[in-house]
C-alpha cells in the first residue's frame, strides 16, 4: 500500500504579509513634529503680517492689485492651517475603521488647498475684470504700493524655499502644496509690482490687468496641485519605473519560473504592489510560502516607496 503523503501545493496560493509598519523612533517622530510646527508657524505668522501690510499699503497706495495680493496672502493662512491638520491626521496609526492607515487624508487636504486657491483666484480675476471694464478715472497708485509689492516678493520667495525644504525633509505632499501656494503669492506680487509701476508710468489699466494676471497664476497652481492630489486619491499607477524595479527584485529569486504580472497603485505618498509569479508546481506549500516571503521582503527592502506587497504564486 502506498503511504506517501501528497504535500504538493494546490493550484495557486496568495502570500499576504501584514502591511509593514514604518515605525519611526521617538526622536524621529519628535523631529518631524517639530518641523511641522515650524512650517505652520512660519506660514501662519508670515502670511498674517504680509496680508495686513499689503492690505494697508494697497488701500493707502490706491492699488487694487496689491489689495488682491493681500487677499491671496490671507488665503495662505487658511491653506497652512489645512496643511497642518491634514498632516496630523495622515500620520495617525491605523485603526479599526482605517486598517490601511490615514495617508490619504494628506492628499485630501492638498485637494482642499487646490479648491481654496482656485476660489481665491476666480474672485481676484472677477474683481480685476470689473475694474478694467468699469470706466472712470482710476487713481494712480502711490510709492507705498511699490515698496509693499517688492517686500512681498522677497518674503514670499523666502517662505517658498523654507517650506519646500521642510516638506522634502518630512516627505509631506500637503506642505509641498503649501510651499507652491507661497510661490504663487510671490508671483502675484511680481504682477502687482509690474501693474503698479505701469499705472504710475501713465498706463491706468496696468493695476487692474495685474489683478487678472494674478488670477491666472493662482489658477495654474491650483490646477497642478489639484491634479496631483486627485491622481493620488484614485489609485494612480506607480509607473513603469517602479514596476520594473519590483520585477527585478522578483527575478533575482532563482525559484521564480516567470513573472505573470506586476501591478502597483498609489496610496497616499506610498504604493501598494500586487505581484503574480509562477514557480515549479512540485514545490510544497511550505516551500512556496518561504520563497514568496523572500520575494516580499526583498521588494520592501529595496523599494522603500512600497508600503505593502501581495505575492500570488501559480504553478509553472
Amino acid at each position: 500500500m502506498d503511504t506517501t503523503t501528497n504535500n504538493t501545493q494546490p493550484h495557486d496560493i496568495a502570500h499576504v504579509i501584514e502591511p509593514r509598519i514604518n515605525a519611526a523612533s521617538d526622536a524621529e517622530l519628535a523631529e518631524r513634529n517639530k518641523t511641522v510646527a515650524q512650517l505652520s508657524a512660519v506660514g501662519v505668522g508670515g502670511n498674517v503680517l504680509l496680508a495686513v501690510f499689503k492690505l494697508i499699503a494697497g488701500i493707502l497706495g490706491n492699488s487694487m492689485a496689491l489689495v488682491s495680493d493681500a487677499v491671496h496672502s490671507g488665503s495662505d493662512v487658511l491653506a497652512t492651517a489645512v496643511a497642518y491638520v491634514g498632516d496630523r491626521i495622515a500620520r495617525r496609526e491605523a485603526d479599526e475603521n482605517h486598517p490601511y492607515g490615514h495617508e490619504r487624508f494628506e492628499q485630501l487636504a492638498a485637494a482642499v488647498l487646490a479648491i481654496i486657491l482656485a476660489s481665491v483666484g476666480v474672485g481676484i480675476g472677477i474683481a480685476g475684470v470689473q475694474a478694467a471694464m468699469g470706466g472712470g478715472e482710476a487713481e494712480t497708485p502711490g510709492v507705498l504700493a511699490l515698496v509693499a509689492a517688492a517686500v512681498s516678493i522677497a518674503v514670499k520667495e523666502a517662505m517658498f524655499w523654507y517650506t519646500r525644504h521642510g516638506a522634502r525633509k518630512i516627505g509631506s505632499d500637503v506642505f509641498m502644496a503649501d510651499a507652491w501656494h507661497h510661490r504663487t503669492d510671490a508671483l502675484s506680487s511680481v504682477a502687482a509690482l509690474v501693474g503698479v509701476g505701469a499705472a504710475r508710468m501713465g498706463f491706468p489699466l496696468g493695476d487692474s490687468l495685474a489683478s487678472i494676471i494674478i488670477c491666472l497664476f493662482i489658477l495654474k497652481v491650483a490646477w497642478d496641485v489639484g491634479r496631483e492630489a486627485i491622481g493620488k486619491l484614485v489609485d494612480e499607477s506607480g509607473g513603469e519605473d517602479l514596476n520594473q524595479k519590483i520585477a527585478e527584485c522578483v527575478s533575482a529569486c532563482s525559484c521564480v519560473d516567470h513573472i505573470d504580472s506586476v501591478i502597483t497603485r498609489r496610496f497616499g505618498s506610498q504604493f501598494y504592489a500586487d505581484v503574480e509569479i509562477a514557480m515549479e508546481g512540485s514545490l510544497t506549500l511550505n516551500e512556496s510560502h518561504e520563497h514568496a516571503e523572500e520575494i516580499h521582503d526583498r521588494i520592501e527592502r529595496e523599494c522603500p516607496e512600497v508600503k505593502h506587497v501581495t505575492v500570488h504564486v501559480n504553478p509553472a
